[in-house]
């Protein structure tokens, strides 16, 4: 990056705040050198942590509050009792221009409505998405929506496809990335309404986007798209049941290895193979979901995160501003819907 970026951090978002907000913030700026940072939180607690890091004290400003966002507080509370939260305070920061984004690891949903409130949704979009992706056969594969909207509308999905297809290729930079919708079978019949009228639109429509179908669940992890398009209630489910997965086959594998002597000789001589595949399903290096579609960049860390994945959530808002992932997005559905109004002129009313 040649121009420095400022994120705001939510300090005292997250199981293990403020500690490894500070340890991911001190890491992500070995990759990011220009980053600077509004830690907002209790600055009794977060001083001495930053001072360990001389370079991080350096680039970084600490502004108080003792009041944080509890992990099981509903949304509207967040919204009417939490003003003076360090996730709050940190939103604000972004709208007032003196942040391009925001990392936090607190209540998700608290999040996306405080967000949503402050910052509102770009041009064109209704709703904002939360995007993530994972390791597939291919590569990485994005995915929207991940559970900020459970009941989803055909024109809602066609705005995610519009917007994970931006990303990947603004981020993955994945010239040509190929967009799939999640549904029960890949025959046109299938699926609720919404599913495939949204569907139709996107492959009779001369939207940029480069639409497969209908995928399966099982083809997501095979990476026969890049791009994998859902409503928010069967996204969610999906992504915690890959995350089950990997935990499950983790466990196993450390089983079968500490099973007898000759398991922990074959496990030292598979080590270095076995590091790489760990590396590759790591979670921590795919941890920073993104909330797509609104007035600034969003980022929200898993709450279990460690230092390695909050920096790499650090990481996941710095290359989209570095990127310009939203003045993208902006342009695009200018053309959208500038080419929607031209076909509505041309068409003769009944």
């Amino acid at each position: 990056m040649s121009t420095a970026l400022t994120i705001a951090l939510d300090a005292m978002g997250g199981d293990h705040a403020p500690s490894i907000v500070v340890d991911g913030a001190s890491l992500a700026r070995e990759r990011f050198p220009d980053l600077r940072f509004i830690l907002f939180g209790d600055e009794a607690r977060l001083l001495p942590l930053v001072a360990k890091y001389p370079k991080l004290l350096e680039c970084s400003e600490i502004r108080h509050t003792d009041q944080a966002v509890a992990n099981d507080m509903k949304p509207s509370m967040a919204l009417r009792n939490a003003k003076n939260s360090s996730m709050r305070l940190a939103i604000n920061a972004v709208h007032d221009g003196e942040a391009q984004g925001i990392v936090s690891a607190g209540n998700t949903g608290a999040l996306m409505v405080l967000a949503t409130v402050v910052l509102k949704t770009l041009p064109g979009i209704n709703r904002p998405a939360i995007a993530g992706y994972l390791p597939s056969m291919r590569g990485d594969v994005v995915m929207l929506d991940l559970g900020a909207n459970l009941d989803c509308d055909a024109d809602n999905l066609v705005q995610f496809a519009i917007m994970g297809d931006l990303f990947a290729k603004t981020v993955l930079g994945l010239p040509e990335p190929v967009v799939g919708l999640l549904n029960v079978g890949s025959e046109e019949q299938k699926g609720h309404e919404s599913v495939r009228e949204a569907a139709a639109v996107l492959r009779d429509s001369d939207f940029p986007v480069k639409f497969h179908g209908f995928i399966e669940g099982n083809d997501v992890l095979e990476g026969k798209v890049d791009v994998v398009v859902i409503d928010g209630f069967a996204g969610n489910v999906a992504l915690k049941t890959v995350e089950g997965v990997v935990k499950f086959y983790s466990n196993v594998m450390t089983k079968a290895f500490q099973g007898s002597f000759l398991a922990r000789i074959g496990y030292l001589l598979a080590r270095a193979t076995l590091r790489k595949a760990r590396q590759r399903v790591d979670p921590r290096q795919y941890n920073g979901a993104m909330l797509l579609g609104l007035n600034g960049v969003v980022v929200k860390s898993h709450g279990g995160a460690d230092a390695i994945g909050f920096a790499n959530a650090i990481g996941v808002s710095a290359d989209m501003l570095g990127y310009g992932y939203n003045d993208k997005i902006i342009a695009e559905f200018e053309r959208v819907n500038a080419h929607r109004a031209s076909l509505e002129k041309a068409t003769p009313s009944a």
